[in-house]
């Protein structure tokens, strides 16, 4: 049985830069996919937030998996016309001009395509309805802020996400640190809803302190939510 279905002639110069199947008027309808493809791409990644993007930016991104899938197919199937791929090249590269330069001069658009930095921790506590904007969660946010050496929430003044979707952050001097939530993973798991000792405790999911006093359950006053942990009060070390 032969592995090819049709015979092959190699070096045809017909199929190699123009494909036997479409006439060189489908290069118009090829740069049509392109834009069409292009721009499902920066919708997609618009919409799935920033924790995919990184250290690349959105266009980076979408050139890399636009250019990276046409240049594949374009390496080992045999009726992907060349031609077509230098128009995918090429509109693409405009594109990537043309979106390069409306952000350079209209900021709203640069801040609808790329986004801009969003703050999700101020004076201690979690901006909830940032997070969830952010397509976020608490354990991913805590995550990043133990990577600057963040123990409790207290020890933060700000926080925000950048566009390249990393979390920057300020602190508290050392002599201003406030009572906040521990972020330890070992903490987290020791939060509870019965209070039997007055004193700082911290919201598990808005970072609110508050003082407490012995009884069967709390409300936080921000959030509605129940469980709480002990403030800590530790100095941040770097």
């Amino acid at each position: 049985m032969p592995l090819l279905a049709e015979t092959i002639t190699p070096f045809d110069w017909q199929r190699l830069l123009w494909s036997a199947d479409a006439p060189p008027a489908f290069l118009f309808e090829v740069a049509f996919r392109c834009v069409f493809t292009y721009l499902l791409t920066l919708a997609a990644l618009r919409i799935t937030g920033r924790r995919g993007v990184r250290q690349l930016s959105l266009f980076e991104l979408s050139i890399i998996l636009a250019l990276g899938s046409a240049a594949g197919d374009a390496m080992f199937y045999h009726d992907v016309a060349l031609a077509h791929i230098a128009v995918v090249f090429g509109v693409v590269m405009l594109l990537y001009i043309l979106f390069n330069r409306l952000t350079e001069h209209f900021p709203r658009f640069s801040d609808w395509l790329e986004g801009k930095p969003v703050r999700l921790v101020a004076d201690g506590a979690i901006v909830d309805r940032a997070l969830r904007n952010q397509n976020l969660t608490h354990k991913e946010l805590f995550g990043e802020l133990r990577q600057l050496q963040v123990e409790h929430l207290g020890q933060v003044r700000l926080a925000y996400i950048e566009a390249t979707g990393q979390v920057s952050a300020y602190f508290y001097p050392d002599d201003e640190v406030r009572p906040g939530l521990p972020i330890l993973p070992e903490d987290r798991e020791k939060a509870i809803s019965l209070i039997e000792q007055e004193g700082a405790y911290a919201c598990t999911e808005c970072g609110k302190v508050e003082t407490l006093t012995p009884r069967p359950a709390h409300a936080c006053t921000v959030c509605r939510c129940s469980k709480w942990l002990p403030a800590s009060t530790a100095r941040r070390v770097a």
